[in-house]
């Protein structure tokens, strides 16, 4: 049997518990604190201009246009970051939501201190989220001459606990409540990752219990300056602050400034590629990558007011509400948790109506990590099937898990985590952004817009197993208009909830006021 999706990682359920109790009094609360901020205006800080190393030169040489590379499955797209950070010659910029000190946040770790020991400028951009506990680690990690670190719309009162820490910081809820969702990773000004991934063994499917199928896309060619330019206003932002401004060093300093540095064989097994070798790896991926004409969709950094109504960020958003209107004969929409928006189910209704059909992939019940999201959700799937669209809802136990987690998979449970539209024949959107309010009015996120049949084809060709009921449940309507789960000659009329319990969980929080902070 399979275990349920409720830790991996970091704890999220309580988070999203904790959050109902912080939304309860957020009209107690008030814009009444900030975090230390510099008393001057910091110098603005740009990407370095695209390397001109020979690996580099030498790949231009391969294909000098835009090239897209699908991360589909973990051990792919983590075997790409390393040897794209081994490959950095002048510089690497990492912008991401979460990053855990497990298996692959301490590779990626190790490999960024290799590079910065060989003169690389590496720029870390982590929203503050989930850095409870880790400032010695953090400032042990800036004390580095080619490493900054910065810490995205930092908690003022920095108590160990996440209920302390949440109580202490309740007067600054409408500020804090706004967070940093991109993910992307650039080096040397000429190649990108993008996509939904954060830094940590479930989403590369190392964790031992529970991991997500998610996507992302490696690009090269004239889009990497455009989202080194957007990196760069992120790390300008006011609410980018350097870790020194926050923290002071405490007890366990010492101690972590030199285990830091301690190399793990393993980990570093990439480091040990020769430049030859890399250069190799690079020409050939390059030269089978696909082409395609990319869109960066983003939302701006927010402005000094950050909890004003004016500042919510809703470019991305809307473009995507466009990218619907637009869609001729199908989309095909992969979106961890949906929660949609008035706007988007009249989009999903509009599009129907003109004949296109749309197929939703996202988390049952069981596979759902956030009970909270999936509550919301589930008061939509009535409207979201009346309004024409196909509800498909990801198993724990999918057939095809053993594509996404190392081996053994069979006590080990699947969820997704994937942001992915697949429009018509000739288009693909791979970025940060859930179908939800969080996503589309709260938090920043930023994704590609990929014209491209040769791309449109290859997501397409892996997300379709992901719809068949091996995989997903199927959710259609019985004789008396009901819906019912179907997969594999099962039928269920009630959720395909783990127990009793998870039912009544998913009860509570569908009865609660909280659907627009999902």
């Amino acid at each position: 049997m399979c275990p349920e999706v409720r830790k991996i990682g970091v704890d999220l359920w309580r988070s999203a518990v904790v959050a109902v109790a912080v939304s309860a009094l957020q009209a107690c609360s008030s814009f009444s604190s900030l975090p230390p901020l510099p008393a001057e205006p910091r110098a603005v800080e740009t990407a370095s201009p695209p390397a001109t190393a020979p690996l580099w030169t030498e790949v231009e040489e391969v294909r000098r246009d835009n090239w897209n590379i699908l991360l589909n499955d973990g051990a792919t797209a983590l075997d790409w970051r390393l040897t794209a950070i081994d490959s950095a010659t002048q510089s690497l910029d990492l912008q991401t939501f979460l990053w855990s000190l497990d298996r692959v946040g301490s590779a990626m770790l190790n490999h960024l201190l290799a590079a910065a020991d060989r003169g690389v400028r590496v720029r870390l951009l982590v929203d503050d989220s989930f850095l409870l506990g880790e400032d010695d680690l953090l400032l042990a990690l800036a004390e580095h001459p080619n490493i900054a670190y910065r810490v995205f719309n930092p908690y003022k009162r920095r108590q160990d606990g996440f209920a302390t820490r949440e109580a202490m910081n309740l007067g600054d809820f409408d500020r804090l409540n706004h967070r940093m969702h991109n993910k992307v990773m650039l080096v040397d000004n000429r190649v990108a990752i993008v996509g939904g991934r954060n830094l940590a063994d479930e989403y590369f499917g190392l964790h031992e219990e529970a991991n997500f199928r998610d996507m992302e896309l490696l690009v090269g060619g004239d889009i990497v300056p455009s989202l080194s330019a957007v990196f760069d206003d992120y790390w300008n932002d006011l609410w980018s602050v350097p870790i020194e401004a926050l923290a002071h060093r405490g007890p366990n300093y010492e101690r972590l400034s030199d285990t830091v540095r301690i190399r793990d064989p393993e980990l570093l097994a990439h480091s040990e590629s020769e430049q030859p070798a890399l250069l190799l790896r690079w020409r050939t991926a390059v030269k089978d990558a696909l082409p395609g004409e990319p869109e960066l969709l983003v939302d701006t950094p927010p402005p000094a007011d950050i909890t004003a109504e004016s500042s919510a960020p809703m470019q991305l958003a809307q473009e995507l509400i466009e990218v619907f209107d637009s869609a001729r004969e199908e989309v095909i929409v992969i979106s961890a948790y949906l929660i949609p928006s008035p706007g988007l189910e009249a989009v999903v209704e509009r599009a129907a109506r003109r004949g296109v059909r749309i197929r939703i992939l996202t988390n049952s019940i069981r596979s759902n990590n956030h009970i909270t999201a999936h509550s919301a959700y589930r008061n939509h799937i009535g409207e979201l099937m009346e309004d024409g669209a196909e509800l498909h809802e990801v198993r724990i136990d999918a057939g095809n898990r053993t594509r996404y987690m190392l081996s053994p998979v069979d006590k080990k449970a699947l969820a997704l985590h994937a942001k992915v539209l697949v429009i018509d024949g000739d288009r693909v959107f791979v970025g940060s952004p859930n179908l939800d309010p969080r996503s589309m009015r709260i938090n920043t996120e930023v994704g590609l817009l990929v014209r491209s049949e040769a791309l449109n084809e290859r997501i397409r060709e892996s997300v379709e197993p992901d719809l068949s009921q091996a995989n997903a449940w199927s959710l259609q309507l019985d004789e008396s208009n009901r819906v019912v789960w179907v997969a594999e000659g099962q039928t269920l009329s009630k959720q395909p909830a783990a127990s009793f319990m998870q039912r009544l969980e998913d009860w509570f929080f569908a009865h609660l006021p909280i659907e627009g902070q999902m």
